[in-house]
């Protein structure tokens, strides 16, 4: 039986398992991040993150969602393939440059005694344009009345690298779904017409001028 060498980290709960690809790589990683990510039978994460090498950064991202989907840019898991690359000698600058489907990132380190203790990814600037984000429509995509699941919401539209729906709730129900409920009402966004790439989604609470609570549902991975 192959065996491959792992790294299991997380950023924000965000978690992924990690291989380095700099000289060989799975021959089917799509396939083989359905296997492990499986929560059950696998290692369980919400995707698989290879460390490849780049020509145009020092390192590049090639990320793949639980459901074996390709995706494009993940800020959580970005910063824990900086801080891999470094802590294994493997991109000993800092920032970190880093290629993604979604162009190249730049990743800061904070370095104590050595070993990384944060990171912080320079995402870009956000693409507001709803061709390019893309939605089904051309414009900017803000608070606009969208029918899902038999209900109207408004939602504002905006990619960071991948495509996401920012819905602003003014009470807490969708935070008191239980899990199988709220991956129902995930699952009736991601998969929208309005969306041709899919799309995550943010439900967010404002609670106070400075405080947000949010619940999201990731594309591929829940």
């Amino acid at each position: 039986m192959a065996r491959l060498e792992f790294t299991k980290m997380q950023g924000c709960g965000n978690d992924y398992i990690y291989v380095v690809a700099t000289r060989a790589r799975p021959a089917d990683p799509a396939a083989l991040s359905i296997r492990l990510s499986d929560r059950h039978f696998g290692i369980g994460a919400d995707g698989l993150i290879m460390l490849a090498p780049s020509r145009s950064a020092d390192i590049r991202m090639e990320m793949y969602n639980a459901d074996g989907s390709r995706g494009d840019m993940c800020g959580n898991g970005i910063r824990c393939l900086a801080r891999m690359a470094w802590e294994r000698g493997i991109a000993r600058k800092n920032p970190i440059e880093v290629e993604t489907d979604a162009g190249v990132k730049s990743v800061a380190l904070q370095i104590e005694d050595d070993r990384v203790s944060g990171a912080t990814v320079d995402m870009g600037e956000p693409i507001l344009e709803g061709r390019e984000i893309p939605v089904a429509a051309a414009g900017r995509i803000i608070a606009r009345e969208l029918e899902v699941g038999g209900r109207r919401e408004k939602i504002t539209a905006v990619s960071i690298g991948n495509p996401h729906c920012v819905v602003f709730v003014s009470v807490d129900s969708v935070f008191r779904l239980d899990d199988h409920e709220f991956a129902r009402l995930g699952r009736q966004f991601e998969n929208h017409p309005f969306f041709p790439r899919r799309v995550n989604t943010e439900f967010i609470l404002p609670l106070s001028r400075t405080r947000l609570r949010m619940r999201v549902w990731e594309r591929g991975s829940g």
